[in-house]
């Protein structure tokens, strides 16, 4: 296991440091993405309680936008932040959900925000003053005390006030992220506000689990739609705390196999490149997907190493998404081996 652990995604720093294990980017003609020419851009007053690196934050207005209409219920096995569950309740796309994460604290955290938001809210308040004038030292206390009992309004603290918002955990299971020191989390009245949104979005619409993955896909049916953010492979090993037997590509594949044969409709958000070097190995396209590559900027180590590598991150789509009826704004990629990251077009032409 690498230590300490991290989850993240391709824009985030954690991806550089696994560079080694990036593959060239080559052109596959059985399975050509396409390629968004809509610069997704975050929805303003969405709620958003849980800081959380790697979450979906930037991409769940397009994300939302790709829901077949009469969507009943919006199933996320791999929840994290739940980004795209309360973007989806803020455009009133879906009225019940299933959220999930193997990750027991985060949905420890999850049930009190959505169930007890007020006394979440003064737990949060009484932590975020306590800190004042005591700032280093009091993380370390609260650090610990987490790591000895897992207080879900402990890891909120630690989670507004750790560096890039990052879950990090040593090879003994303890939360090891360092505090950033230029930062105390969100204002108590700012917490506040957003878990008393996210709690009135979801409040008894919704199930809080914390099993695995296949256990929740199990229990989808027509109707649903399942959006999927499991962790991507150039960040995850097999030993991940969160995963301790790792998200073998082989089994999600067949979980993905299942849900095509009842019909089921999903997204998935898998992989990802920045310039030529891809993250981790494509979806096949046995699958029968439709691949969009959706623009998400210049990756924090291209910006500090002053180069121009964009970094785009993929969707996967089940059939039963029509791309037409969702006016997504695609073009075909036809010539990977060319891509210019600054212009884009000698590379693009017009899907069909």
């Amino acid at each position: 296991m690498r230590e300490p652990f991290c989850t993240g995604h391709p824009s985030d720093g954690a991806y550089a440091e696994h560079r080694a294990q990036t593959i060239p980017f080559v052109s596959d003609h059985a399975y050509t993405p396409l390629m968004s020419i809509a610069v997704p851009k975050p929805l303003a007053g969405v709620p958003h309680p849980i800081p959380y690196q790697g979450s979906k934050r930037q991409l769940a207005h397009y994300i939302v936008s790709l829901f077949p209409v009469g969507t009943k219920r919006l199933v996320e096995p791999f929840a994290g932040s739940a980004a795209v569950s309360l973007a989806a309740g803020h455009m009133k796309r879906v009225g019940h959900w299933t959220i999930n994460d193997l990750h027991r604290p985060l949905m420890d955290l999850w049930t009190e925000i959505v169930r007890n938001p007020d006394e979440i809210s003064d737990k949060y308040e009484s932590l975020w003053k306590a800190q004042l004038g005591d700032e280093r030292a009091y993380y370390d206390r609260v650090r610990d005390r987490f790591n000895a009992h897992h207080h879900p309004e402990d890891f909120l603290y630690l989670l507004a006030r750790c560096v890039k918002a990052a879950v990090r955990y040593n090879t003994r299971g303890e939360f090891n992220n360092s505090p950033d020191n230029r930062r105390l989390g969100a204002v108590p009245d700012t917490m506040r506000r957003h878990i008393m949104g996210a709690s009135a979005l979801l409040k008894g619409k919704s199930s809080l689990l914390s099993v695995d993955y296949r256990e929740v896909l199990g229990s989808a049916k027509p109707g649903d739609l399942v959006y999927m953010d499991p962790p991507y492979q150039g960040v995850v090993d097999t030993q991940n705390h969160r995963y301790r037997h790792g998200v073998s590509f082989d089994d999600f594949v067949a979980a993905l196999d299942g849900l095509r044969r009842k019909g089921i409709a999903f997204i998935v958000s898998y992989d990802g490149r920045t310039g030529t070097k891809r993250y981790g190995r494509s979806l096949p396209a046995s699958l029968g997907l439709t691949h969009v590559e959706i623009p998400a900027g210049r990756s924090t180590q291209a910006t500090l190493l002053g180069r121009d590598d964009s970094t785009f991150e993929s969707l996967y789509l089940s059939p039963e998404i029509n791309v037409g009826e969702a006016r997504i704004l695609v073009r075909r990629l036809i010539s990977l081996s060319t891509i210019s990251d600054a212009t884009m077009k000698p590379c693009l032409t017009l899907s069909n």
